[in-house]
């Protein structure tokens, strides 16, 4: 299947490949929304049983699955979206679904590099991997990734941009 018109612009510089993140992300976002979902479903589903009835319940289990099935693909979409790749002087991070992101983040531009991880992720055994630069506006983070390839890549941006920053 041919890519869509525009996705040119997203694709890793030719001879490379997308470094892929865990194949638990998506269940991470998963399980990150039905967990949000749970109070707003169980409270709007008692209001709505309340004034609208047996039939309002119906109509509020069905936007439910639909909900489900929107998240199940979207956060499958995004996995497959996601990615990073290391060059010799920068990196590229990619993802997103409804609006696709590519962002080049030079290594000498580097202010300090972060691992997160909440408590669904360290359960799950993920990490989020974040490149803070002097610019306010650059919010390069790579989630999902395993927490011993999180901790390496921190420690090889660090020593990249430590490296990269020498020359200033």
């Amino acid at each position: 299947m041919p890519a869509p018109a525009g996705d040119g612009a997203f694709a890793p510089p030719p001879g490379t490949a997308w470094n892929r993140v865990s194949p638990r992300m998506p269940w991470h976002w998963r399980l990150a929304v039905v967990l949000r979902g749970i109070p707003v479903a169980v409270v709007g589903g008692w209001w709505i049983h309340q004034g609208g009835g047996m039939a309002g319940l119906l109509v509020w289990v069905l936007a439910l699955l639909v909900s489900c099935v929107l998240v199940w693909g979207v956060g499958e979409l995004s996995y497959r979206s996601a990615g990073y790749l290391e060059r010799a002087d920068d990196l590229l991070v990619t993802g997103g679904v409804f609006v696709r992101r590519l962002v080049v983040v030079p290594y000498g531009r580097m202010q300090f590099v972060d691992v997160t991880a909440g408590l669904l992720e360290r359960w799950m055994g993920i990490a989020t991997v974040r490149l803070h630069t002097a610019a306010a506006a650059t919010d390069a983070r790579i989630p999902g990734l395993p927490a011993a390839e999180a901790a390496q890549l921190r420690d090889r941006l660090a020593h990249k941009g430590e490296a990269r920053s020498m020359g200033l």
